[in-house]
């Protein structure tokens, strides 16, 4: 991720903390966790133009009452404290993939928000000559056939990034990095699933997230704000003491089956990956730097997802802003 984009992920976690902050504050007791999370985001923020921020505070402030209504027990009255916390960066490498986390400990219960701006990207995942994505992804160590076939692609990679190539400069980039390695990677889930049936459920799994959560992604020039529920685990929308939310957010089904997997059409850089329950799922592979390395990185998107997961559009043309 550029520091460009990283700095707008943050700039626009630091808007949702404000819409958060605006929506509770006339509702009930809570506290904005001082952490380094914090101070990052603010400095983001701190970075942005006036019209910048402007659009960001529009996104959230159009979400957070949709995000408000499916939660009830953020706002039931309660003399406890509700805690609202950016997530630490290291959790993300852990599975953890929110960006809030909003928390009651007295009644031991959580809620978290996958803040995204632009993108629907979940995962940026990495191989390269000594990554065990297999182990990562679905607790089964890659196979000797999956190391031997990547050996003498990476080995390749190596003398060019001790020459310092640029990406830009290497011949026969996608036939001769790109298909082999996503052929190997192709293999390597056949095998893995034909070892544990379970696979495709653990990886969508990890791929989604070891938490629930709703996941928030920004439309800026089509001036909306999406949410999807990822409710995995059934923790998401529960009732508070005397209310519940007007919406069911439903269990997700996940997948028991892998039904295909191939090199998309006319494309050098990406996988398709389809899994039963309406599962569809993208791997486009490239180079994250422009000098050759012996790594490459994976942008994952879900093509197609069941309909037990929740979809919500909110446009920003039926805010209106009080507050500036």
């Amino acid at each position: 991720m550029s520091r460009t984009s990283n700095g707008y992920g943050r700039a626009y976690e630091c808007a949702w903390m404000s819409a958060l902050y605006y929506a509770l504050e006339p509702i009930r007791p809570f506290r904005v966790v001082n952490n380094a999370s914090l101070h990052a985001n603010k400095r983001a923020w701190m970075e942005m133009s006036r019209e910048k921020r402007g659009v960001f505070l529009r996104s959230a402030r159009a979400a957070v009452g949709t995000i408000l209504a499916l939660e009830p027990r953020m706002t039931e009255c309660g003399h406890d404290e509700l805690l609202l916390e950016f997530q630490r960066d290291e959790a993300g490498v852990q599975g953890d993939v929110r960006d809030i986390i909003i928390r009651r400990k007295e009644i031991g219960w959580e809620v978290g928000l996958s803040i995204k701006h632009n993108h629907e990207a979940i995962k940026h995942s990495r191989l390269s000559h000594s990554l065990d994505f297999a182990k990562e992804w679905f607790q089964m160590p890659c196979s000797e056939a999956y190391w031997s076939a990547i050996k003498p692609i990476f080995d390749q990679l190596k003398q060019e990034s001790y020459r310092g190539t640029r990406w830009s400069d290497l011949p026969d980039k996608e036939d001769g990095v790109y298909v082999p390695l996503l052929q190997a990677f192709m293999d390597e889930l056949q095998r893995a699933y034909q070892k544990d049936s379970q696979m495709p459920k653990k990886m969508v799994e990890y791929l989604m997230g070891t938490h629930d959560y709703y996941k928030v992604v920004s439309h800026d020039e089509r001036q909306i704000t999406s949410i999807h529920a990822f409710n995995i685990h059934g923790t998401l929308n529960q009732s508070g003491k005397a209310k519940s939310s007007p919406t069911h957010v439903p269990t997700v089904e996940l997948p028991t089956s892998l039904d295909a997997i191939y090199l998309r059409n006319h494309s050098t850089n990406t996988v398709e990956l389809c899994l039963n329950h309406n599962w569809k799922l993208s791997f486009r592979i490239h180079n994250a730097s422009s000098v050759v390395e012996p790594s490459l990185k994976f942008d994952i998107q879900f093509m197609q997802m069941p309909a037990s997961i929740l979809n919500m559009e909110c446009p920003w043309n039926l805010l209106s802003l009080k507050r500036k």
